[in-house]
Order: structure tokens, then sequence, then C-alpha cells
């Protein structure tokens, strides 16, 4: 009985993985996370809320407020805010940055967080396809609005939650919003991809134009297979997720590589890389290829009738 509950239990801390062990504090320091009304972004502005000002920005204003007093009642920090940020809606995500900007003079830490996952085939309110008018599209606009702040405030850091899936992503130019052919899964992998191409690309260009004010770094990261309600679109993976439960992260444990990329010390001047379980993981071939990168910018910026040099 003892063997059998070494190994439940150690096969338990394999699936844990990495553990954020930065105590770093951020006193006056301002974060905002997308999506943190729920599963691992919640986490995470749960753990950063014990060290700074967190801005919640979610779509579900009700389930924010809800999370938010949770955090605020746990870690005794008033400053948890919740904002209005609807990704599928470019109009949202202007308006977000409009009155963020208005309202704060700093800002250290943007966490791209929020995603959609096996969505039925639809498209945002400016006619994207649902997982890359959300998962890349519209982090990329509030990444470039809020950019000229962030530059402001260095050092500071943008994180993007990314996936292993990215693997099984490629970028269909040809077909960008599956108009010609959709498979929920693979737009999910092709989505995620585009946000490793997006931190690749970004970290470059921020490379040496920024260093003189202070280190300003984009790093992306896979949080691991995690027990949350992103599968709920699909009833068989909602199924198995239950029945595998087991091997899957708790919400926390796939905060850690999130709170790790936003806080260590260590990576004060890391920039370009993909993490998992708080250490440098292996990214595909297709997501260290600088000219789909480039391309993928520049469609990118086309999409949204932004310029972005």
């Amino acid at each position: 009985e003892a063997e059998v509950t070494g190994a439940f239990s150690s096969c338990r801390r394999y699936v844990a993985g990495g553990r954020c062990k930065s105590t770093a504090k951020m006193e006056g320091k301002v974060v905002i996370i997308t999506g943190a009304n729920t599963g691992i972004g919640k986490e995470t502005a749960r753990d950063l809320a014990r060290r700074g000002k967190v801005i919640i920005a979610c779509r579900n204003i009700a389930k924010a407020e809800a999370a938010a007093s949770e955090i605020r009642a746990e870690t005794g920090n008033q400053q948890v805010i919740v904002k209005k940020l609807d990704l599928a809606d470019t109009k949202s995500i202007r308006e977000f940055a409009e009155k963020f900007l208005a309202e704060e003079k700093e800002l250290h830490i943007l966490i791209n967080n929020a995603g959609v996952m096996l969505c039925p085939y639809s498209k945002t309110a400016d006619g994207f396809e649902m997982h890359m008018g959300v998962n890349h599209l519209g982090h990329f606009l509030l990444t470039f609005l809020l950019l000229e702040r962030l530059k402001q405030s260095a050092p500071a850091r943008i994180v993007n939650v990314s996936s292993l899936a990215h693997h099984g992503g490629r970028i269909r130019f040809h077909d960008l919003h599956g108009e010609k052919s959709y498979n929920r899964g693979l737009a999910y992998c092709h989505s995620k991809l585009a946000n490793v191409l997006f931190t690749r690309e970004l970290a470059r260009r921020l490379q040496g134009k920024f260093q003189s004010q202070g280190e300003f770094t984009a790093n992306a990261l896979h949080p691991g297979s995690v027990y949350s309600d992103l599968v709920r679109h699909s009833f068989v993976m909602t199924w198995l997720w239950k029945i595998f439960s087991f091997f899957l992260k708790t919400p926390w444990e796939g905060a850690q590589t999130s709170v790790y990329c936003a806080v260590a010390e260590e990576l004060d001047s890391v920039t370009g890389q993909y993490f998992s379980d708080c250490q440098p993981a292996y990214v595909s071939p297709r997501g260290r290829d600088d000219e789909t990168a480039r391309k993928l910018w520049s469609v990118s910026c086309e999409l949204l009738g932004i310029q972005w040099d």
C-alpha cells in the first residue's frame, strides 16, 4: 500500500511540474492579465495580487468581479481591479486601452492569457475566425495599444500564454480565417503557433530598440495540460478531462510558468524564449521560422488596420 501511495504521489509530483520559487515583490507595479476570471488566469492573478496591483481584463464582468473579490479577501490587496475587455471585438480592445491609459500612468507586466479552444466555427465582431481572432489578433492589437506605456515603465515584460499545441499548428496565409476548411482542434493549434511567432518577432523588434531604458522583454509559455473549463466547447474533451483529471495540472500548477515569466529575477534580460514548467522548452521548427513570423506580423497589422514598425 505504501508503495502504491508513493508511486501515486511521485506521479502527481511529475504531473504538477515546475514551480515558481521567486518571492519578488512588485510594490508600485501594475500588471494586466487578460481572461483572469477563471482557470490559470485567475490563479496567476491570485499570486501576483500578493505582490502588486493587478488589473483583471475580462469579457464576463460578473465572473471577473466574483474572482476579484475572492482574491482581494484572500490577499488583503484592494488593488485588484476589474476592467471590461472583449478580445473578440477590436472596438472593445481599443476602449479598454483608452480607459487604461487615461487612468494608469504605468504598466510593468502584460500577461496575454485569455484564450478560446475548440470552438465550433464562428467569427469575431471583425470577421476573424474565433481562435485566430481572440488568441492572436486580439492580443496583438492589445499589445500594440499598450506598448508605449510599457516602454515608459521599463523594466517591463510581455508574457504570452501559448501551448504545446503550437507543434500541430501552421500559419495558413491562404485561409487564415478557415473559410475554405475548418477543424476546431487545428484552428486552436494554428492560433497557439501564432502566439509563439508573435513573441519571437516582438522580441526581435524590441531588442536593441529600448535597451537603453532598461530591459523590455517578451516571452511565451506552455502552461501544461490543465484541468480547466477551456475545453467546455467539446463534450468529448470535457469527458476525457474528467476521467484523466489525475494526470492534469490544477489551475494553480498551470499558472506557475506564467508567474515565473512575469516575476523571476533571472529572466530580467531573457527575451524571445518559450518556457514550460518554469524552464526553457523546445519550440517546433515552424515556431522558429523568422520569415513566417515577419509575414504574420505584417498580415496582422493589415487585418487590424494598424502600422506597427
